[in-house]
């Protein structure tokens, strides 16, 4: 009965993260894949679609739309760049889209914070892999105290980072900063990231600061609790999330550690800051999917 309802999906972009996405959607019982676009005939990831059973297109969305491609849910994984004029395309065409890149131009969403607000809305925005991993940490210390300022460090495997990674460094920090402020409830954010050339690559290690002055034992506990609940949360659809240190008070600010582990199924396991991007827009996906099924029974 799954199978029957579930939402086709077209992935745009055929680098890592579209083909690592790919793999993951094929796990899952509310997603299917069905197509793959690039613009590189001799890719890797759009010779895997071929070979996986997708169909594929080497033209760009230009072509897919011409050639009457209407998916029920578009996956972006290019560039911010390119998906300002994806957005275009795709909202003309009624198609939600889920944006993998730091483009922003829809909401941005996190699985474990914000989802629900933002359920039927055409397009919504994974903010960065930084983002998904840090912004639920300072959201889960604002719901026990105000947080005045946030400050997030993301050190990815250098050879986690692809071109498209690179280009969007900039959309990076500034995605990553302000949805600290909107999704994390911040009154201020930062975000750093490092490439790490370390041999063996290092897995994603992601530091969050929050300053929220005095606060004291009992609050102290409180905050330890939340960040501990977000985490087991963030776990039920990213396995490799961790924390790896305890939790540390000083001076009014309190700092928390996490590593991702990636799944390992088209990508390394080092390359957690991927594997936590792709698998937080099938969570987002999938809970779209099961939202328009309810709407559907209802009427």
């Amino acid at each position: 009965m799954a199978a029957v309802k579930k939402l086709k999906a077209a992935i745009i972009g055929s680098g890592n993260i579209g083909t690592d996405l790919m793999y993951k959607l094929f796990r899952s019982e509310w997603v299917e894949p069905v197509w793959m676009i690039g613009i590189d005939p001799e890719s890797e990831g759009l010779k895997r679609a071929r070979s996986k059973g997708l169909t594929t297109f080497d033209g760009g969305l230009k072509q897919a739309v011409e050639a009457g491609v209407r998916p029920d849910i578009a996956f972006d994984a290019t560039s911010a760049k390119a998906h300002v004029r994806h957005a275009k395309t795709l909202r003309e065409l009624g198609i939600q889209a889920i944006d993998l890149t730091p483009a922003a131009r829809g909401p941005y969403v996190c699985p474990a914070v914000n989802l629900g607000e933002h359920i039927d809305a055409l397009n919504v925005n994974m903010i960065t892999c930084g983002g998904q991993a840090t912004v639920p940490i300072a959201y889960a210390v604002q719901q026990i105290t105000p947080v005045e300022y946030a400050e997030i460090v993301a050190t990815i495997a250098s050879k986690s980072a692809g071109p498209g990674t690179r280009q969007n460094i900039d959309e990076f920090t500034e995605t990553t900063s302000k949805a600290l402020e909107v999704v994390g409830k911040a009154k201020k954010g930062k975000a750093i990231i490092i490439l790490n050339p370390a041999e063996p690559p290092i897995m994603m290690r992601n530091t969050v600061y929050c300053n929220v002055g005095d606060v004291g034992t009992e609050i102290e506990g409180k905050i330890v609790e939340s960040i501990q609940k977000m985490v087991g949360f963030i776990q039920t659809y990213v396995p490799g999330y961790r924390l790896n240190r305890e939790i540390v008070f000083r001076d009014g600010v309190v700092s928390a550690s996490v590593e991702v582990e990636g799944l390992g199924d088209f990508l390394p396991v080092y390359a957690g800051n991927l594997d936590i991007i792709t698998t937080a827009a099938v969570k987002v996906a999938e809970e779209m999917a099961k939202h328009r099924l309810s709407v559907v029974e209802k009427n």
